[in-house]
């Protein structure tokens, strides 16, 4: 039987992926009771208005022992390279990284704005 799965990331971006997740680090800024930002910092990548982070993350949970709601999680990249969108691969493997690193495996409503790298996920056990 043949084979039939294709790779349709080509070897150059699978490696600038891998070079940035193994670069990322992120710090928290704000904790509450029902949220938490975190600011994400790539290697290369910056805010140009400030030269800091990359972006920021921000996650709504606790609600309180509702375990059938999901988790809401936006992330805000807000380099312009980010935007172009020959790198979706790299912004869609970066804000996965992200919820699997800062969420979990909890259900979760994901919204990346990043230019026309924008997406909306689903993410469920």
């Amino acid at each position: 039987m043949m084979d039939n799965i294709v790779d349709v990331i080509n070897p150059e971006m699978n490696q600038r992926i891998k070079q940035i997740i193994d670069g990322m680090t992120f710090t928290k800024n704000f904790r509450s009771a029902t949220a938490e930002e975190w600011y994400i910092f790539l290697p290369g990548y910056k805010d140009p208005r400030t030269g800091g982070a990359a972006g920021k993350a921000m996650i709504h949970y606790h609600l309180y022992g509702n375990k059938d709601v999901f988790i809401n999680t936006t992330v805000i990249l807000d380099d312009p390279a980010l935007f172009d969108p020959d790198i979706h691969p790299l912004v869609y493997a970066v804000a996965d990284e992200l919820v699997n690193r800062l969420v979990g495996y909890a259900d979760t409503l994901l919204s990346v704005h990043a230019g026309e790298n924008s997406f909306d996920a689903e993410y469920k056990q």
